[in-house]
């Protein structure tokens, strides 16, 4: 008994010691400061207000406190970045006009083709003649920064910059302001987040150059010049092109090799609206939270207040329900789909049967003449060999074979390297049953194809039928419009979305799978330290590729719309999508037709969407009333919106309200069996005219809709409709938790114009 008392008595010592250790060691906060308050007045500057807090809460005499501050935000929000002890955070959180103190949290990143995928055509009257190509418009993309050189970013043939324009060319290592140019009209970086949380970096540019390839490829994807010949290792050969090829691009350089820290990504959003962007591109995302925790919501609120465009990635987490990112109803929030581009590489196995795969290598002379490798499938559960981790693989076992590799843990391009180092000749990438049937090419070390879940069945069982397996791959090149598409990718995120399920998202889906787009050309194109090769264009696959084709098509809508509003841009974008592949069958989900839950209104048009006819406007007004639905509290939607309202006098004067958006989602509840909606629709189309109402009730539900008829008679008037939706599912009868439909509006004289919204319904119990 004594012996315990000891032992508990020194456990005690010993937790008392690491809580003391802990509440003393440094952190990095994000502060939100009320800008009405009641000390905002004292000071003479934003940055002077910002510091007496710090002068209040750290109280060492070792450094001056202003060495702690990271960033003082005035444009994405009001407050500051600061590194704090625990017990400083107290103390700070008690001082007056202090809203909330949030941690730092790390966030991660998440084409010679797409554009004619998508029906741009640089000779015809479409969607580029009528923006001017996006002409005037500048793109804010916060990635991993940029590859000045490369021949995407010429500024060959481009239109002054715009005056309104007032952001900078940072100098940093191996940039400097000449790097910038009538493309590339700003470059910042941010590093004091990841500095802060990581004092012992990788090296890297501590510049707006890009490590690692991401933001290269984004930005070229949203706003990249015409690159002829483009091309990955003769894959892919054509003419390359961003959505908006006359857009201009100003990078904000907020990720590194560890993550993308939300003080730096507040700071870059601070900086962008100042500079005047039109549109931000935030290929950016983890799981989501509620609005007023979420600094990609707080920042993008402020950024559509002053007329910008907020696009972003819908995340990678799919196909995991409620796991979208970035639902703040005023971003357009992207999934991702696929091309029909393939790169096919079969594996013709020892029994005469074929695999398909693919994959993108230059076929060279062994693997071209046919010559048949053994199969070897290693599964050492101690070394996770299946995986083929880095020292997983016996070279004994491998030399010379084909490895099968099961994908997991390490990436796709890593494992060929491990497979080559350990002496393997070739490697067959096999999707898993979490992976199933997903197909993201990678520009591989060795000969390699990557083959889907059920494919991966028939070879393992054909190895395990024989003593010596043995097959060959085959590379057939790029191979187009063979293949339905679009599809949903299986990666992209999913809704409902989780802290908002009354706002269907995501918004869109658009190209994000295999898309070829500019590349550093310090690195090889699988961005491995070991891969020598070089090119001037790599594949990556991710909501991240699919999000700047919409920041494109974006610009495009705003250069050809200068007056519209973000929300506008959005609706059109929305309702002009496709439904439908370019078989006119269903898009697809896997080897079902997608929900609205994975593609959300459809699959871009933006031939469509720059001339809609109708849209749904929102106002940053309406955004609030609708937090107020929510039932979010005052401090809540002022960490949001930093507006001081009364939820109950606006919800007194808005009864009924429901917020004016492009998409219906409908909530069953509680025993309710009746929901009520009213939308108001903006003519953007022709003057006097006419639209009816085409429906598709979802299944269990009556829908009824007042006026059936809208007749317009001039440009830019509104009308408004009721929706009633009445559930008829008997509880308890089925089992019935989701349906889904659509509400159209149709033009009367020009049937082109066909303004779709789609419904999901939900019943919980």
């Amino acid at each position: 008994m004594e012996s315990q008392k000891v032992h508990f008595f020194f456990l005690t010592l010993l937790f008392h010691f690491i809580r003391t250790i802990h509440a003393d060691s440094l952190a990095t906060y994000i502060v939100q400061l009320d800008p009405h308050g009641t000390t905002s007045s004292l000071f003479t500057s934003k940055l002077q207000w910002h510091l007496s807090f710090l002068q209040q809460t750290i109280l060492s005499d070792d450094n001056d406190p202003s060495c702690r501050l990271l960033y003082s935000y005035r444009s994405a929000m009001d407050g500051f970045a600061v590194q704090l002890t625990e017990s400083e955070v107290e103390h700070l959180q008690s001082l007056p006009d202090v809203i909330s103190i949030r941690p730092d949290d790390k966030i991660q990143i998440q084409t010679t083709y797409s554009y004619k995928f998508l029906g741009l055509n640089p000779r015809g009257e479409d969607a580029w003649y009528r923006s001017s190509f996006g002409r005037g418009t500048i793109i804010g993309v916060l990635d991993t920064g940029v590859w000045p050189e490369s021949p995407s970013f010429n500024d060959h043939g481009m239109p002054p910059i715009p005056k309104k324009w007032k952001g900078i060319c940072q100098n940093g290592q191996a940039f400097n302001s000449s790097h910038c140019n009538r493309k590339l009209v700003g470059a910042r970086y941010f590093t004091k987040g990841h500095l802060a949380a990581s004092p012992s970096r990788i090296a890297e540019y501590l510049s707006p150059r890009d490590s690692t390839g991401h933001g290269t490829h984004t930005s070229s994807t949203a706003a990249g010049a015409s690159v002829p010949t483009a091309n990955v290792l003769g894959y892919a050969s054509g003419v390359a092109r961003g959505m908006a090829p006359q857009a201009h691009i100003a990078v904000y350089k907020v990720c590194w090799f560890n993550g993308c820290y939300n003080s730096d990504i507040l700071a870059a959003m601070d900086a962008a609206i100042r500079d005047g962007v039109d549109v931000l591109s935030l290929s950016l995302g983890g799981f989501p939270v509620p609005l007023y925790n979420d600094n990609i919501a707080i920042g993008s609120f402020r950024a559509m207040e002053h007329g910008i465009a907020v696009v972003c990635a819908a995340g990678n987490n799919g196909p995991m329900a409620m796991s979208v990112a970035n639902e703040a109803p005023w971003i357009a929030t992207v999934g991702a789909s696929t091309l029909d581009r393939k790169f096919p590489a079969t594996v013709r196995m020892g029994n005469g049967r074929i695999l398909y795969g693919e994959s993108i290598y230059p076929a060279n002379r062994l693997m071209s003449t046919g010559k048949e490798l053994e199969l070897v499938y290693l599964t050492d559960g101690d070394r996770m060999s299946q995986f083929c981790l880095a020292g997983s693989l016996p070279r004994d076992k491998v030399r010379g074979k084909m490895v099968v590799c099961d994908r997991g843990i390490n990436g796709r391009a890593e494992k060929g390297q491990v497979v080559k180092e350990a002496g393997g000749a070739a490697m067959i990438l096999a999707n898993t049953a979490i992976n199933l049937e997903e197909d993201s090419v990678d520009v591989h070390v060795l000969p390699a194809t990557l083959i889907g879940f059920d494919e991966s069945i028939r070879l393992k069982a054909y190895i395990n039928s024989t003593e010596r397996p043995l097959a060959r791959l085959e590379f057939e090149g790029t191979v187009i419009g063979r293949s339905r598409a679009p599809a949903v990718a299986r990666f992209s995120a999913r809704g409902p979305s989780f802290t908002n399920p009354s706002i269907l998202k995501p918004d869109i889906i658009a190209p994000g799978v295999n898309i070829i787009a500019a590349w550093p050309q310090n690195l090889g194109p699988t961005a491995l330290p070991e891969d020598s090769r070089r090119v001037n264009f790599s594949v990556m696959s991710g909501t991240s590729m699919s999000c700047p084709h919409v920041s494109g098509i974006t610009a495009l809508i705003r250069s050809a719309h200068p007056t519209w509003s973000p929300a506008a841009i959005k609706s059109a974008i929305m309702t002009t999508a496709e439904v439908t592949d370019r078989a006119g069958s269903p898009i697809l989900d896997g080897d079902k037709p997608a929900s609205v839950f994975a593609m959300g209104a459809g699959h871009v048009n933006p031939e469509r969407a720059i001339n809609p006819g109708l849209v749904y406007d929102i106002g940053p007004d309406d955004y609030v009333t609708h937090l107020c639905t929510l039932g979010y509290t005052s401090s809540e939607i002022f960490s949001i919106t930093h507006r001081k309202v009364s939820c109950h006098d606006i919800l007194r004067a808005n009864k009924g309200f429901s917020l004016n958006y492009p998409s219906f989602s409908v909530i069953f509840k509680d025993g309710m069996s009746m929901k009520k909606f009213s939308r108001r629709l903006t003519n953007v189309g022709s003057p006097n005219s006419t639209y009816s109402l085409e429906v598709m009730a979802p299944q269990g539900v009556k829908v009824i809709v007042k006026p059936r008829r809208l007749v317009f008679d001039r440009i830019y008037q509104r009308l408004n409709y009721r929706v009633w939706f009445i559930s008829r599912k008997v509880k308890g009868a089925d089992s019935m938790t989701s349906a889904e439909g659509h509400l159209t509006w149709v033009h009367s004289q020009n049937g082109s114009y066909r303004v779709r919204s789609p419904i999901a319904v939900t019943w919980k119990v």
